[in-house]
């Protein structure tokens, strides 16, 4: 079976069954060309909480991660609420095509799903789920993930080095196939709330041009993530 469940694509199950502690394996694949995940957050917590909401404006700790991937505020924040939580399980970057899995027992009432990382090369992209329930009956679930932009920072497509909130610009292009020279894709952003990113523009231009991004490499499309939960 599969269908849309709250904007993502999911096959398997869905049964209840008593709450109750679960062992969990997920396994987070990157479906993008030639954009790189930072280390991600994955955490379970109880209904009500969230990393972030779409149609809100950021908080000051996603602004971090979304900028310059920084997930320790957001770590914190799941910590605050006796989340049951896992972080960077890919041991660093999550390359293109690839998948890390890990494994995550939930405490009975951490029954929501919620993980994000930034989007490298953007300028306040991010890839996440917000607060998913977890399936309750045995078997393998399977979701399509969008990216969000999380507002906060104007899609210059600019690679600078930046990454702290406040400083406009990209940090990185890890798989090095970037330009330079770029004058600029916009310098405002007019939707300031965390929203569906509407992905790069990029150009052809390796010198010059507006974007230091190259289409051919870099542009991407929703979805940009696979999530696969399995209840043992």
């Amino acid at each position: 079976m599969r269908k849309l469940l709250s904007g993502f694509a999911v096959t398997g199950a869905l049964l209840s069954a008593p709450a109750m502690a679960q062992d969990l394996t997920i396994s987070i694949t990157n479906l993008t060309h030639g954009t790189y995940f930072t280390p991600l957050l994955v955490a379970a917590h109880a209904n009500g909480n969230h990393l972030f909401q779409t149609g809100v404006a950021a908080s000051a700790h996603l602004q971090a991660m979304a900028e310059g991937g920084d997930i320790t505020g957001l770590s914190a924040d799941m910590t605050a609420i006796n989340a049951d939580k896992i972080e960077n399980p890919a041991g660093g970057l999550l390359a293109p095509g690839a998948t890390t899995t890990l494994n995550l027992i939930n405490a009975a009432g951490n029954d929501q799903l919620s993980f994000t990382a930034m989007l490298l090369p953007t300028n306040d992209g991010f890839v996440g789920v917000d607060a998913l329930s977890i399936p309750t009956a045995a078997g393998t679930y399977t979701y399509r993930v969008n990216g969000y932009d999380a507002g906060t920072e104007a899609n210059d497509e600019i690679i600078n080095g930046a990454g702290a909130p406040g400083n406009p610009g990209i940090p990185a292009d890890p798989g090095g196939a970037s330009g330079t020279g770029g004058t600029g894709v916009t310098s405002t952003e007019a939707n300031t709330l965390v929203h569906i990113h509407r992905g790069v523009l990029g150009d052809s231009d390796p010198t010059g041009g507006a974007s230091d991004l190259d289409s051919s490499v870099h542009r991407w499309l929703n979805p940009v993530a696979e999530l696969t939960i399995t209840v043992n």
